[in-house]
């Protein structure tokens, strides 16, 4: 398989569960709505949900700046049509990689106007070397190097997302 192994699953759920715990205390006692970005962030969303002990909702927003085997971000295209009543309530923005930051700035920049009391972002990957965005993610499980990445619902062109450790895709191995 075309992949080098990066984070195993077992540094992937503790990681989860240190995440879960800081979001728990930050948000004790305030209403919480989670937003996955679909549909890298699944996984992530699933595992992190079971692990914040306060009450939260759920919705989830279609997001896209990848299409096919395109490795490269493009024009960012939102969905938000479906999401829950955000008004009055803390969201939290969940994400699989922040890349460039385009597509998690997009989404934040549209919800600060949904009466949320605020908009706060968490991300498995950070690849902080390709950051062209102003907004910074305010939980963030691994930085990674500059390398493309598939497993744990990371994917290449819709395939790979099933893997529970994250890899290096190397597509001429």
């Amino acid at each position: 398989m075309p992949v080098r192994p990066l984070i195993p699953a077992a540094e992937i759920e503790q990681a989860v569960q240190e995440l879960g715990r800081r979001i728990s205390r930050d948000y004790a006692g305030q209403p919480l709505t989670i937003l996955g970005v679909l549909t890298g962030s699944i996984m992530l969303v699933a595992d992190l949900m079971r692990r914040i002990e306060c009450p939260h909702k759920l919705g989830l927003i279609q997001a896209s700046s990848y299409r096919g085997t395109a490795t490269t971000a493009g024009r960012l295209t939102l969905d938000l049509e479906s999401l829950p009543d955000l008004e009055g309530r803390h969201v939290l923005v969940v994400d699989d990689i922040f890349d460039t930051g385009r597509t998690l700035e997009g989404v934040v920049e549209r919800l600060r106007d949904s009466g949320a009391l605020s908009v706060r972002t968490a991300v498995l990957l950070w690849k902080r070397a390709r950051t062209q965005a102003a907004l910074r993610p305010d939980y963030v499980a691994f930085e990674i190097p500059d390398v493309f990445v598939v497993g744990y619902g990371l994917d290449f062109n819709d395939e790979y997302r099933h893997l529970p450790d994250i890899g290096e895709w190397q597509p001429d191995a």
